[in-house]
């Protein structure tokens, strides 16, 4: 970790970042808006090529409404076969860079009846349905404690800011539950009406190992879901990539007006 730590601060020179974000399918467009130095994912000790659609694979600094950001524009995921260790080794990588606030983004599909393509929703909780945890393994205790508290992973002042923004924009903004499951398959109608019974409004294959190492490591976790379909059983039609990409498409300009207020509005 301290060979990738050298590596980025060696390109990006002074730049601090304070504020991390995660850009999920199809929401990389505002790495591409804010682009100052960029440092692909293949370049950097320990980190893996992206090998996702929609995922370009890089980390992306740039300074963003008076903020110094960090972006991961495209993340690895549990189903590609990388270890738990390997999809959140970024996450640690950016607290050594000093990023003190994250914010997780997705492409979910809706267990929620009341949701609808388009829609985003703030991450009120999650479900961890991955079958394993990020956090297995020896205690790095430079980084977290052995056994972190989860009673609020997704922090009430942060959700509380975006909720201010989105109502100034004139932005719904749906709040719930993501669970997550592997993937890479999409989920079964029997999965989702189990999904909906446990409590989930949402399901995905991403952002609760994310969210889960970020509260460990003591950030400040927001979690925003593009809801990019209406998940099996919900809708009538089968599900495809191209599907999730399309719909991540459509919301990605209210995606990106919300996110901007955000950080302008961070203390």
């Amino acid at each position: 970790m301290q060979d990738a730590v050298s590596f980025i601060k060696d390109k990006i020179g002074s730049f601090s970042p304070e504020i991390g974000i995660i850009l999920g399918s199809g929401l990389g467009s505002l790495a591409d808006d804010y682009c100052e130095i960029a440092v692909p994912y293949s370049e950097i000790p320990g980190f893996k090529a992206s090998t996702v659609a929609g995922h370009k694979g890089r980390l992306v600094f740039a300074e963003i409404c008076g903020k110094k950001v960090v972006m991961m524009q495209g993340r690895f995921h549990f189903y590609e076969g990388h270890s738990m260790e390997t999809v959140v080794y970024p996450v640690k990588v950016m607290k050594q860079l000093g990023v003190k606030t994250l914010i997780i983004t997705n492409a979910a599909g809706g267990v929620n009846f009341d949701f609808k393509p388009a829609d985003l929703m703030i991450i009120t909780d999650h479900i961890n349905f991955m079958g394993t945890n990020p956090l297995i393994g020896k205690n790095d205790d430079t980084l977290g404690v052995r056994f972190p508290d989860m009673s609020e992973v997704y922090s009430k002042e942060l959700i509380a800011v975006a909720d201010e923004c989105a109502a100034k924009l004139g932005i719904e903004l749906k709040k719930g539950v993501y669970m997550a499951l592997t993937g890479p398959s999409y989920e079964t109608p029997a999965e989702v009406r189990m999904a909906r019974a446990l409590g989930a409004d949402a399901v995905g294959m991403s952002t609760v190992p994310e969210a889960i190492t970020g509260h460990y490591c003591s950030m400040k976790i927001l979690g925003i879901s593009c809801i990019c379909n209406q998940a099996a059983g919900v809708s009538t039609v089968g599900l495809t990539h191209s599907e999730v990409i399309a719909a991540a498409d459509a919301a990605k300009n209210k995606f990106i007006t919300l996110v901007l207020a955000i950080l302008k509005s961070l203390n």
